[in-house]
């Protein structure tokens, strides 16, 4: 759904970004932001200079105009956005209600190190974080148009990974934030993650897939009419 709105916005809007994936990357920038900004948890907000020193060289290599980010910045700390759920809930308890969460190991896409990670599944999304303390995804993978398969891996028990069945070698649309804070798309062809147990690998493979299988249309569309049957 992101991927397809960020092409969307580029050819409604064309020359506003280098491509669709100065777009992409942004979007999941400013789903970061309004996570900062508004969740009551999170006491050190990120300021303007920050949330412009995580976008750089996000166009291509170049940076995108700093009036630009100004006003998305200033945009979102004065109303912040939310998405529908069932429960009324917005974008800032994303993290408190997950399908699934836990510990795993997760392979790196340039080097190839393992590195534990505090995964969530919610929303169609795979979240992970370097601690549970983390207010903040070190990255993001969404679950559209994926799939996971179990793997042997010699270097590490319980393996599973998700792949792109329609466009094996490419490189899957995701988000992770640097060292340094900035935000860029991930490097992965497959995300080959590792459970601490047989047990847990079942119950993650049986997550993802639930979460891959639901229709976000249907469920957004069920939810409206159990809102409108409720106001009657």
């Amino acid at each position: 759904m992101m991927e397809a709105f960020a092409l969307r916005y580029c050819q409604c809007n064309p020359g506003v970004f280098q491509s669709s994936d100065t777009c992409y990357v942004l979007s999941f920038s400013i789903i970061m932001l309004n996570t900062s900004l508004h969740n009551p948890n999170v006491r050190d907000k990120p300021t303007v200079e920050r949330f412009i020193s995580m976008n750089r060289g996000i166009n291509e290599g170049g940076d995108l105009p700093e009036d630009l980010l100004k006003n998305l910045y200033e945009s979102i700390k004065n109303e912040p956005f939310k998405i529908p759920e069932d429960d009324g809930n917005d974008l800032t308890h994303t993290f408190f209600n997950p399908d699934r969460e836990g510990w795993l190991l997760k392979l790196g896409g340039r080097v190839k190190t393992w590195k534990r990670r505090w995964f969530i599944l919610t929303d169609n999304c795979l979240y992970y974080f370097e601690y549970t303390t983390d207010k903040e995804p070190r990255g993001i993978i969404p679950l559209e148009n994926l799939s996971i398969r179990e793997v042997d891996e010699p270097r590490k028990p319980n393996c599973f990974e998700l792949y792109n069945p329609s466009h094996k070698g490419q490189v899957i649309k995701a988000c992770k934030t640097e060292a340094d804070g900035r935000v860029v798309e991930g490097n992965h062809v497959v995300y080959r993650i590792s459970a601490p147990t047989p047990e847990e690998k079942e119950e993650w493979i049986k997550s993802i897939r639930a979460s891959i299988s639901r229709d976000p249309f249907y469920e957004m569309l069920a939810s409206r009419k159990r809102r409108v049957a409720t106001k009657k």
